[in-house]
């Protein structure tokens, strides 16, 4: 742990990467009302969404939560909820106000909500009444929110990695994890979760009733910190990388099969044997993701470069902005006579080429745009800049 781990680095960069993608094709899911939405959707995306829906923030909160153990080892437990609150909460609240009221204005453009001008609307998000009835939403952010919430009720956990004999535990640990059946076994709880929470609780987004997702997104998170120390846990996922991929393809095959493409799954109240099937199959399909992908960036991303150092910087400020350049871009791109993966496209293009503009420009230029954005900084030959 003395050392950086690049590959978190690469895992953390292309997990965000696949994020921004993820947003980029939502407006053309079927069966599904987002900020925006094309008139002609596209079975294809629809079934690869729903596919990478299932890992893509569960391999986000594992890696922030290995981060969570890093940062630990450089600052007290106090300076760490500091610098937690000021990278978490102050991008949050300014996400609030600033950018994702672009959203809810062009969402309701488009479905014909308002026809006043974006400074008409814009005193609304003051009245802070919540979305949908009113225009005040973290939106994207409540991977933000839910992160920080996290961190405050997992602290005293946390504070235990200051103590030597928690850390003495990891030689005890490390003898458990020299078997990928032990890593299996970790899936456990998140099926559990499946059958006492998601049938009630599904998805939300609203943090106070969202048990499902609450508690799920938490064990993550509660998962890299605890075996981002455990040198078994790492070794064993390079060791067994092929084996975790050849169960991760094997239950893609059958969900895409049975649940995927049948859209049988989007009937959460249908509790049958084939729902808590899906929970089963699901919940380990996961976990062997998250397994797989540390196992193959061990492999072949544990290098640095300057492009990480950049994209390392850089993929907070595009997180933040990147579903407001898309809903408002979205709004006029959608409206073109064009087909399905030429609208992709341009979208994409112009999300990567606005954010990235902004970033490079403006955004990493200034210490306030660099506090604003949730970015660690530096000062050089008396001027401030982002670090990794």
């Amino acid at each position: 742990m003395s050392k950086r781990l690049h590959y978190i680095d690469w895992l953390r960069v292309l997990a965000f990467m696949t994020l921004i993608l993820f947003h980029c094709a939502v407006p053309f899911v079927e069966h599904y009302t987002w900020e925006i939405n094309n008139k002609e959707t596209s079975p294809w995306i629809t079934r690869i969404i729903w596919w990478t829906h299932q890992w893509r923030l569960p391999l986000l909160f594992f890696v922030s939560g290995v981060g969570v153990r890093f940062s630990l080892k450089r600052r007290s437990v106090i300076k760490f909820f500091g610098e937690r609150t000021l990278r978490l909460l102050i991008p949050l609240t300014f996400a609030i106000f600033f950018i994702t009221p672009f959203q809810v204005y062009f969402e309701w453009l488009q479905n014909g909500t308002i026809t006043s001008s974006f400074s008409e609307f814009y005193p609304q998000v003051y009245n802070v009444v919540p979305y949908p009835e009113g225009a005040f939403t973290w939106s994207h952010m409540w991977f933000v929110a839910y992160l920080f919430v996290f961190t405050i009720l997992l602290l005293p956990i946390f504070s235990l990695a200051k103590f030597n004999w928690f850390n003495n535990l990891k030689s005890f640990s490390n003898k458990i994890f020299c078997s990928p059946i032990a890593h299996l076994s970790l899936a456990i709880p998140f099926i559990l979760y499946f059958y006492l929470l998601y049938i009630d609780w599904p998805e939300q987004g609203s943090l106070i009733d969202d048990w499902f997702v609450f508690i799920s997104s938490m064990t993550f998170y509660l998962y890299g910190f605890i075996f981002s120390s455990i040198d078994s846990f790492w070794d064993s996922c390079l060791k067994y990388r092929k084996l975790f991929l050849s169960i991760v393809l094997i239950l893609a095959f059958v969900l895409f099969f049975k649940y995927y493409w049948s859209w049988e799954i989007n009937k959460p109240r249908l509790q049958n044997s084939s729902l808590y099937l899906y929970g089963l199959l699901n919940g380990i399909h996961i976990w062997t993701i998250i397994l797989a992908s540390i196992g193959f960036a061990m492999r072949y991303l544990n290098y640095s470069s300057g492009h990480l150092r950049y994209l390392n910087t850089a993929i907070y400020p595009f997180y933040i902005l990147h579903q407001a350049v898309i809903v408002v871009s979205g709004y006029y791109v959608l409206q073109l006579k064009i087909n399905i993966p030429l609208k992709l496209s341009i979208l994409i293009i112009i999300c990567i080429t606005t954010i990235w503009i902004l970033y490079h420009f403006i955004i990493r230029k200034t210490i306030i745009s660099i506090i604003l954005f949730g970015m660690k900084w530096k000062k050089e030959n008396n001027k401030f800049q982002p670090i990794p």
